[in-house]
């Protein structure tokens, strides 16, 4: 099996990965498509001790730490538009801490890996993920509004995200019930799944909603691979079906601190 072959199903889930840690689809796209290149380019640098997809994200963090460490716009924006250098600068931003949580809880990697992963010691990491837990505690409260028709998973979501310490607004089971509540009570974090009760989608629900406003948007699916292509207008959130607590959280928080991030002070 060539390398390609065997970094290929890994790539949707680096690009998760980067949406989340960039909190933009296209700058995500854009070190994962980097990382690529550099993989083919050099060949005979990719990490050969390791398993396929530890050096596929061990390649990926030595670019993203690299244009984190240089003062200077992201080399794969377009200098000239000066948006694109906001987002590029804002996805710069995201600590050693946040990183270390979204490897281990939206990732799956152990603390060894994510260790060998930002080239940090395996104590360090529990540190960091302590320092991330304790960030999230001190977040600003959300109003979240949870789009999901399976009533057992939509009282799961639930729980998690008042035990987190949020309201939720309401929960919706259609594209039209979403949007009316969206409207009634404007929420500031919206959690979507894809399929919704009456075969109406999530994803149009979140269109509707996001003609009305801006809001931070997670989608929920079980079927990652088919937002994850990197080819259209996708997710930059995502979570994946079934979904563990810690994922959840991780996932909110990062939305909210991107959220938090492009609010004028």
């Amino acid at each position: 099996m060539s390398l390609g072959e065997e970094l290929a199903p890994h790539l949707p889930f680096l690009r998760r990965y980067a949406r989340a840690l960039t909190g933009s689809q296209q700058h995500g796209d854009n070190y994962v498509r980097t990382t690529l290149e550099t993989i083919v380019d050099n060949p005979e640098e990719f990490p050969s001790d390791v398993d396929p997809r530890l050096g596929l994200y061990r390649t990926f963090h030595a670019i993203w730490s690299s244009a984190h460490v240089e003062d200077t716009e992201d080399p794969t924006t377009n200098a000239d538009n000066a948006e694109n250098i906001a987002q590029a600068r804002l996805s710069k931003i995201t600590p050693l801490s946040r990183q270390a949580l979204l490897l281990t809880s939206l990732e799956g990697f152990s603390n060894k890996e994510t260790a060998y992963l930002i080239d940090v010691s395996e104590e360090d990491v529990e540190s960091l993920v302590n320092e991330a837990t304790g960030e999230i505690e001190r977040q600003t409260r959300a109003e979240v509004l949870i789009i999901e028709d399976e009533p057992i998973i939509a009282m799961d979501i639930e729980t998690i995200v008042r035990d987190l310490g949020h309201n939720v607004t309401g929960v919706a089971v259609t594209r039209d019930e979403a949007v009316a509540e969206a409207r009634a009570n404007r929420p500031s974090l919206v959690l979507a799944d894809i399929q919704l009760a009456d075969n109406s989608s999530g994803i149009d629900a979140v269109k509707d909603i996001l003609g009305d406003f801006k809001v931070p948007v997670i989608f929920i699916t079980a079927f990652p691979e088919r937002l994850l292509t990197g080819s259209r207008p996708e997710p930059t959130f995502l979570i994946t079906k079934p979904f563990q607590r810690n994922t959840v959280k991780a996932a909110i928080s990062q939305a909210l601190f991107f959220d938090a991030a492009t609010v004028p002070a």
